[in-house]
């Protein structure tokens, strides 16, 4: 995988002297795993049984492993979990080489699963995480079992209006603007304006994860490369979208062997809604699970539906050959749709297994 980054961006940030650190709820644990340059820190749910399958959670442009908290609780008793905090964001430091291209941060997750011999996981990636999570399935199908993708940032012609600006934090001084313009908000008016716009309902956000999103937001502020990360973040975001070829995020989409879990939101302002279709039939034999009140986030939102899906996802690979005709992963014999519900989160849901089979 080559590097997508310009080389002036290739600089080492400041990493600050120990501080507060990030939020750790009851059932957690966070750890730290240094690598030859870089350190990553690591969200696990505690007293995981052993001999579960293992998982690992890859969160978006701006997020933390904070965000899978949820999740990661609904199938513990599924999946042995673990949620990165990618390099520079959550509680883990800017990377020695300063790379957040795609590639670079799809580096970081194999590297990660090469150093802990845990493959192959079942690979779980939200937004910026989701593109990631398709590059690393797609050079490394050994180390992936399942993918599901939340959202995943993969490219698009005509980007929603709503997205326009975070497209703008790759511009060279907007970031240094945005925070001179901002400098006076709080960081709770930070996280309602984030929680505006990744939510389909930001009102389904319980008070009890406000009240942690501010704190993290507040530590995070602080941090001296924080502003300079979501540049450089940004801008590997936008040259993936730009990259043809044989390296482009869609023909990596063609190209991936694990069965695959879709799941788009109908209000999500980040991620148009109509590149779902077009993602059931990139990934091949893949499942779509749409959800018309949610937002970029769903895992977030919708936990119990999502967690549901992932489930049947699981059990109908358990059922399956590892391989099939021409080498390529085939589906269970769990056919038929899932029924649309409303589970404890009230969330109607629309899955459709094989929606990308022609």
């Amino acid at each position: 995988m080559s590097s997508t980054e310009p080389p002036d961006t290739r600089t080492a940030l400041p990493v600050p002297p120990g501080g507060p650190g990030p939020y750790v709820g009851a059932e957690e644990t966070l750890r730290s795993v240094s690598l030859p340059g870089v350190t990553l820190s690591v969200r696990a749910s505690a007293g995981v049984r052993d001999g579960l399958p293992p998982a690992l959670y890859v969160h978006g442009l701006g997020g933390s492993s904070q965000n899978w908290s949820a999740l990661m609780s609904l199938l513990a008793d599924r999946v042995d979990g673990e949620a990165l905090d990618l390099p520079g964001f959550g509680d883990s430091p800017p990377p020695d080489d300063g790379n957040y291209s795609i590639s670079g941060q799809a580096r970081t997750v194999i590297r990660y699963l090469d150093h802990r011999g845990r493959g192959p996981v079942h690979l779980i990636g939200n937004s910026m995480g989701g593109a990631v999570s398709t590059r690393v399935a797609a050079v490394r199908p050994d180390l992936v079992r399942t993918l599901t993708l939340v959202s995943p940032a993969l490219p698009e012609l005509r980007p929603q209006l709503s997205a326009l600006p975070t497209g703008l934090l790759a511009l060279p001084g907007v970031t240094g603007l945005f925070s001179r313009l901002t400098r006076d908000w709080t960081a709770e008016r930070r996280t309602r304006e984030v929680l505006a716009l990744c939510y389909g309902d930001p009102g389904k956000a319980t008070p009890e994860e406000v009240a942690a999103a501010v704190e993290e937001t507040a530590r995070r502020l602080a941090l001296p490369y924080f502003w300079e990360v979501m540049e450089r973040a940004s801008r590997g975001i936008v040259s993936a979208y730009t990259i043809g070829g044989q390296h482009s995020l869609w023909r990596q989409a063609e190209r991936v062997l694990a069965p695959t879990l879709l799941i788009y939101g109908g209000r999500d302002r980040l991620v148009s809604f109509r590149m779902a279709r077009r993602a059931a039939a990139a990934f091949r034999g893949s499942r779509l699970l749409t959800l018309p009140e949610a937002g970029h986030v769903a895992m977030m939102e919708y936990p119990p539906t999502v967690a549901r899906a992932i489930r049947e996802l699981l059990a109908d690979t358990e059922d399956t050959p590892a391989e099939g005709p021409k080498g390529r992963a085939t589906r269970g014999t769990r056919g038929g749709a899932l029924a649309p519900e409303s589970g404890a989160d009230g969330a109607p849901g629309d899955t459709t297994p094989d929606a990308g089979r022609s």
